[in-house]
């Protein structure tokens, strides 16, 4: 093989690879709002529990368990057709 082929071909796949890889970071919108709420709640500017200060990570949670629950009937109902 061509050096010069081998080459191309190394840069042509590393290429796919980086944008195929491409990952977020940072703090998505649940987590900002929890971090508020903690914030709010311990400056003393809201008065909830703690069950509703930390409520964005648990009804998101309670959320995703409901969508996979929804997947997991429609795949069970189509599976037994």
């Amino acid at each position: 093989m061509n050096i010069g082929v081998y080459i191309e071909r190394q840069s042509l796949m590393e290429g796919a690879m980086s944008k195929s890889t491409a990952s977020s970071s940072g703090i998505g919108f649940t987590g900002l709002l929890t971090i508020v709420f903690i914030i709010l709640k311990l400056c003393k500017v809201i008065d909830w529990s703690w069950l509703w200060v930390l409520s964005p990570l648990w009804i998101s949670g309670v959320i995703g368990i409901l969508i996979l629950a929804v997947i997991g009937l429609i795949f069970m109902v189509v599976k037994a057709e």
